[in-house]
């Protein structure tokens, strides 16, 4: 018998851009020239059954018109479709095409489309580069940034993924113009939330100009996603795979995640963040770590940008209180919990350590009363 040591070690650099700015499609095509991905001629377009018309045809066409191979790849709009199944169809409609190591996937859409498309460049031939084009509020503020990706279960949301950084991400005001206002109110949710755990004086502005977000004035939304890139990126860079800070991200997703999948996703993301930061800030007060005022202000804040405030009468309250233990957090049967202190801050428990167990008891309390 003996032993073969393989020394493997190595030294990865996964640094990228994020580019904000509006009507980036030609920007994006530049680098792409200029050697953003290298010398790949082959792209992989990815996007949903919403996107395809207004952003992804015509990324593919200017894609074409500069000499490129590619290809578009649609599946149906919904955070219902982020599974497995989707991925696999994906995956198979590329291999169908002659896709292999030689080959970029440009994700173009909101949170599902970037999550899903991270998580197929991430195993597609054991790995391809990705670039991230965000075309909703929501994707700007969290899911097109940070490098996770993931699919959902019937039995857990986000718990079936990867770490996978893209080579830019592109962040388009210019899409927000299309979307709904319901959008444009889920995407506040993740705003809201960065503000409620990093900046006081983000917290402050919103309430202040929510009425020109929703106008999608240029200089108000540049700013909100310049400071939901800073509050994310301060996270990430110091905990890249969540070994303990970028915990922080998931305030309000212990009961938000929850509720989205309780509810069969007739709540969007957003709205079911809303409500888990609502119960989080209760929670919070009752703990000592917040004011009534402070926790009042935060409530008052998603109410202003238009998300519910309330579980809906058509949750199954115990339901939700099982469903609690599906979340990544929870460790050894337990449920933990991100929790704020005060407005711009969050309690670190011990060295390193942001969540902490909640007893069930408790939080049956909190969401039985809302």
């Amino acid at each position: 018998m003996g032993i073969f040591n393989v020394e493997l070690k190595k030294t990865i650099d996964d640094s990228y851009e994020i580019e904000i700015g509006y009507r980036l499609e030609d920007k994006l095509i530049a680098d792409i020239k200029n050697g953003l991905i290298g010398s790949i001629t082959k792209f992989a377009v990815v996007t949903d059954s919403i996107v395809k018309d207004l952003y992804a045809e015509p990324v593919l066409t200017k894609l074409k018109c500069v000499g490129y191979q590619a290809d578009l790849f649609v599946f149906e709009a919904g955070e219902k479709q982020k599974t497995r199944k989707t991925k696999e169809l994906i995956e198979d409609a590329m291999l169908e095409k002659r896709y292999r190591r030689d080959c970029c996937i440009i994700a173009i859409g909101g949170g599902v489309v970037t999550d899903l498309a991270g998580f197929v460049a991430g195993t597609f031939c054991r790995g391809i580069p990705f670039i991230n084009y965000a075309t909703t509020l929501l994707a700007a503020a969290d899911a097109s940034v940070g490098g996770k990706t993931a699919v959902d279960t019937p039995l857990a949301t986000n718990l079936i993924g990867l770490f996978n950084q893209p080579r830019k991400v592109y962040l388009d005001i210019a899409t927000w113009k299309t979307l709904p206002a319901r959008q444009i109110s889920s995407g506040l949710a993740e705003t809201i939330k960065h503000a409620c755990i990093a900046s006081e004086e983000l917290f402050r502005y919103l309430d202040t100009y929510m009425n020109e977000i929703f106008s999608i004035d240029k200089g108000t939304c540049e700013h909100i996603a310049n400071q939901n890139c800073k509050i994310k990126y301060e996270v990430v860079m110091k905990d890249e795979k969540e070994n303990g800070l970028r915990e922080i991200l998931n305030l309000g997703h212990t009961v938000g995640r929850a509720i989205e999948t309780v509810s069969d996703y007739k709540l969007l993301h957003g709205e079911a963040l809303s409500i888990g930061l609502v119960a989080e800030v209760k929670l919070a007060c009752k703990l000592g770590y917040m004011t009534k005022n402070q926790r009042d202000d935060v409530i008052a804040l998603l109410a202003k940008a238009h998300l519910p405030i309330a579980i809906p009468d058509y949750i199954d309250r115990e339901a939700l209180v099982k469903k609690l233990y599906t979340d990544k957090k929870a460790k050894n049967g337990q449920l933990r919990f991100v929790i704020q202190k005060g407005i711009g801050n969050v309690v670190e428990f011990a060295d390193g350590v942001y969540a902490a167990p909640i007893e069930e008891d408790i939080a049956r309390k909190i969401i039985l009363d809302m």
